[in-house]
Order: structure tokens, then C-alpha cells, then sequence
């Protein structure tokens, strides 16, 4: 059965932000993701999932900035990243190891570093370069703290001109970077967009060893993995029986915007699909 992490980034919008650690256990999670922690001290951030009995699975290197106030400015004006981008290899290295001390307070094994967004008329080969320059040093430094390095293809409906869209393209800079600690986050909600053939992908893909996590949310409005074009407890069974065979034992993160927005009770609600699931698959007694 896969592992559920809450992304709390989108789930319980009415809730402030450090509320949301005790509603996910509520609801089940034993684990949960987001965008960035930066915002907040990290002790404040343990104590809350020691409080709730979570796990930390994944978050995001800042998508520019150094510090909290730079990060946050940057996230609004629109800035998704500095993997790709020439002449910000140090902003990007300062950002990475800052993600490094969160994720060791955290007890986080992954990383998400955003790929970032080609301007109209750069090169794309030039970019790609950078890309790899920088995902093999931050490889390398992850891999010395125990962390892993991931990077997502994102669909440019939802970001334009983001530099990574594909499954594949995504996966031939795994490879020619060629780190053990760097791995590709499969979301299934961007690649049923960009490309479609999910099943396909997860087959193709999750026996590699070069995919180190798992996102879900509904086609093509985004919300619970109970709606829209995509068939999720197919889905889950082709992960169940892929990570069987391969022993893939990663998480599938719920980044979705709920159904019923921010009214209060509104994204447990929206759960009724996971407690249906695990209705269904719960281990016999």
C-alpha cells in the first residue's frame, strides 16, 4: 500500500501554517512535505512533528534568496528556482546548503532543488550545462549528509517556461549527472498533462532506482485524486505492484488543492478517497 505524506503547503488552507502539522496527524498522515521551511526555526518546525508523531519527506530548496525574507520575496515576485539559470551558481550553492541545515534539523532525506525559468531567447544548451553543473555539486554535498537530491519536471501550464517538463528529459540528467543521491520526484498530475501515458512511466521508470518520490493530484484542476482524468487506485495498484518487485519504499505526496478551498473541515472531507483506500487495503488481521 503506498505511503501518504499530507503537503501542507496546499492542505488545510484555513488553517495557519503550524496548525496544520497537528490536523494532518488527525487525519492519519504519519508524514508530510511542503514547499519551504524557511520561514520558520527549524526547533519550532521538529517540535511540531515530534508533537504529532510525523515525519518530515521532502521540501524544497529555496527558489532563490538566501535567508528567510530574500526567499519569501523571491517566491512572490515569481522566481521558481536557480538550478538552470547562468550567473547564479552561488545564490543557488548558498540556498542549497541552507536546505542541507534545515534537512539535518529535520530529519528530511530529501531535497527538491527547482530547475527554474528559461528566459524567452536563452539558450537552452547553455542553461542545460549549468543544470548539470549544479546538480552534480549538490549531488555530491547531499550524498555527504545523507540526503538525497531531487529535481521535477513541471508541467508550463502551471509554470510557464519552467525549464524541466519531462519524464524523460528529467531522467537523462539523472543519469548524466550520474550521483546515487540524485533521484527525479515523479508527479503524476504534470506528466499526465505534459505527456500522459502515466502507467507506462511508472513501469519504466520505478524499477531504475531514479525515482525518489511520488506526487498526486487530480487532472486538470487539481484537486483530490477522486476527480478528473486520471484513474488513482490503478495508479496506486501499478506503484504497489512496481515497488513490490523493485523494493522501492518511498512516499506519495497529497499536493493538491483541496476541493472545498479553505472552509474549516474542508480537506477532510476531501479524504474520503484515502480512508476508502485504506478501507480496502488494509492488512488482514
Amino acid at each position: 500500500m503506498p505511503r501518504f505524506a499530507a503537503n501542507l503547503s496546499m492542505l488545510y488552507p484555513e488553517l495557519p501554517f503550524l496548525d496544520r502539522f497537528e490536523a494532518a496527524a488527525k487525519d492519519g498522515f504519519e508524514a508530510v512535505e511542503y514547499l519551504f521551511p524557511y520561514a520558520y526555526p527549524a526547533e519550532e518546525l521538529v517540535a511540531r512533528l515530534k508533537a504529532h508523531g510525523l515525519r518530515q519527506v521532502l521540501f524544497n530548496a529555496p527558489p532563490a534568496g538566501t535567508d528567510a525574507a530574500s526567499i519569501d520575496a523571491a517566491w512572490a515576485a515569481g522566481l521558481r528556482g536557480t538550478a538552470s539559470l547562468p550567473g547564479r551558481e552561488d545564490e543557488f550553492r548558498a540556498g542549497v546548503q541552507l536546505a542541507l541545515r534545515y534537512a539535518a534539523a529535520l530529519d528530511c532525506p530529501r531535497i527538491h532543488c527547482m530547475a527554474g525559468l528559461l528566459d524567452e531567447g536563452a539558450d537552452r544548451e547553455v542553461a542545460r550545462a549549468v543544470y548539470v553543473s549544479n546538480l552534480r555539486w549538490a549531488a555530491a554535498e547531499a550524498a555527504r549528509e545523507g540526503r538525497d537530491i531531487l529535481i521535477e519536471p513541471i508541467n508550463p501550464r502551471d509554470i510557464p517556461r519552467f525549464f524541466l517538463k519531462r519524464q524523460d528529459e528529467a531522467h537523462a540528467i539523472v543519469q548524466e549527472v550520474g550521483a546515487p543521491s540524485l533521484k527525479v520526484q515523479f508527479d503524476l498530475y504534470h506528466c499526465q498533462i505534459v505527456e500522459g501515458d502515466v502507467a507506462t512511466k511508472i513501469r519504466q521508470y520505478l524499477p531504475t532506482g531514479r525515482v525518489g518520490h511520488f506526487q498526486i493530484a487530480g487532472v486538470p484542476e487539481r484537486h483530490e485524486p477522486d476527480t478528473g482524468e486520471l484513474n488513482y487506485p490503478y495508479l496506486f495498484s501499478v506503484i504497489d505492484e512496481v515497488a513490490a518487485q523493485c523494493g522501492w519504499q518511498g512516499w506519495v505526496g497529497c499536493e493538491y488543492r483541496p476541493r472545498e478551498g479553505a472552509q474549516p473541515g474542508g480537506t477532510t472531507r476531501g479524504l474520503a478517497w484515502l480512508r476508502q483506500w485504506r478501507t480496502v487495503h488494509a492488512p488482514a488481521s
